[in-house]
């Protein structure tokens, strides 16, 4: 039983398979044993599992469950926030909130002057940059939260993010009309730096996806993350789950699996 709540908790906080396994210090397969019961835990297997989700080991040797989302963005060295365990926590890692922030602002400095390009088209174009690049390469770049949204995927960070920016005088918010439509648009007010945070690989997918779909209006992109099956899966307005980008169909899919 205790397998089944592991996954439960997992999928709440939206951490695929591979993040957990790693944490743990155990192969991908060993981890998904661990889930469907055919593998015991060690203590310092509860003791790391614990320390991921926020819980104490009592909590999560009894199966309590996780609640309600919180975002935090936390220190890796020194996490404030560990006492906090009514919550579901979106964890994030500063510096992987500092990749999402020069990723935006690099998104911004190449399509965001475009007149189709405002928020719901950003939302996608940030959804699609994030899983297209974990159904290729089985790791994440930007690993932002997304949940299942009417209009598509939606990054569960994005408003904290835009917060601390347009704080730090690093973007500005437009009021728009795009035809008939209100908009929303962002502009960048200073040059990204991604000399540290992005591998060339990184940011040649990062064309690509932009190349692809940065000219695609919002019902378009809309449209298109409804035929994903990550979203297809998806419950309303819960996180929607990295690992099922390995079952799209090809509309969606950018893998060649025939090379693999």
């Amino acid at each position: 039983m205790i397998g089944k709540y592991i996954q439960k908790q997992r999928e709440k906080l939206k951490f695929p398979q591979s993040y957990v396994a790693q944490k743990l210090g155990i192969s991908r397969p060993t981890y998904i044993n661990i889930e469907q019961g055919s593998r015991d835990l060690s203590l310092t297997e509860i003791q790391k599992l614990a320390k991921l989700f926020n819980i104490s080991i009592n909590d999560l040797l009894n199966q309590k469950p996780i609640n309600r989302i919180r975002i935090d963005i936390i220190d890796e060295k020194t996490d404030k926030n560990a006492n906090m365990k009514e919550d579901l926590r979106i964890s994030i890692p500063q510096k992987n909130f500092n990749k999402f922030r020069e990723v935006f602002l690099y998104v911004l400095t190449k399509v965001g002057a475009k007149p189709n390009v405002g928020e719901t088209v950003l939302y996608k174009l940030l959804y699609f940059i994030d899983f297209d690049y974990y159904e290729k390469y089985e790791e994440q770049l930007i690993g932002a939260t997304y949940i299942k949204n009417h209009h598509g995927p939606t990054p569960v960070e994005f408003k904290k993010l835009v917060g601390e920016m347009v704080g730090k005088g690093e973007l500005v918010i437009v009021k728009n009309k795009y035809f008939d439509y209100d908009q929303k648009k962002y502009l960048a007010v200073r040059d990204p730096d991604l000399s540290k945070l992005l591998s060339a690989q990184e940011l040649r997918h990062i064309d690509e996806v932009l190349a692809r779909l940065s000219d695609k209006n919002a019902n378009e992109l809309s449209e298109y993350s409804h035929q994903d099956v990550p979203w297809i899966v998806a419950e309303d307005t819960k996180p929607i789950d990295y690992e099922t980008v390995f079952y799209r169909t090809p509309k969606t899919s950018v893998r060649n699996y025939e090379e693999n």
